[in-house]
């Protein structure tokens, strides 16, 4: 059989993915051992599982693994003066949070170019996401405090 021919939409599907991920991880561990809470990191951790459920019914898969080229990757050395300094777990959390959205936001887009049912289920993945956020930004002062 044929390799399939990953294309770009693939590409951003797959750093979308890699990014949304990455970023849940950070606030879970956030929740986690800064927040002390349960309910929070039990929220991450099923936006996560439900993440997964979905990757599982794309087409491309492991091919995207497979196909990844990261070192030639020219996103991977574009840096802003702000991108390294964080001043508390606020700092860190809310730009991770930031990073979530965007990512569960390009992977609705472009899964309608592949299957309506995968753009629909990031759908939801985002709105869990900004409740998530909400009740997370009432802790505000314990991130704000935790160096």
């Amino acid at each position: 059989m044929k390799p399939r021919k990953i294309s770009s939409t693939d590409r951003i599907i797959d750093a979308n993915i890699n990014r949304l991920r990455e970023g849940l991880r950070v606030c879970e561990e956030i929740t986690r051992f800064v927040l002390n809470s349960r309910l929070l990191t039990e929220d991450f951790k099923k936006i996560r599982h439900s993440i997964n459920l979905l990757i599982k019914r794309m087409p491309a898969g492991i091919e995207l693994i497979k196909k990844r080229d990261s070192l030639k990757d020219i996103g991977s050395r574009i840096y802003i003066k702000d991108e390294f300094r964080r001043s508390s777990c606020e700092d860190i959390f809310f730009a991770n949070m930031q990073r979530v959205k965007e990512s569960a936001r390009v992977l609705e887009e472009f899964s309608k170019l592949k299957d309506v049912n995968l753009a629909r289920g990031f759908k939801k993945i985002r709105y869990a996401i900004y409740e998530t956020e909400k009740r997370i930004a009432g802790k505000i002062p314990a991130l704000r405090d935790h160096r």
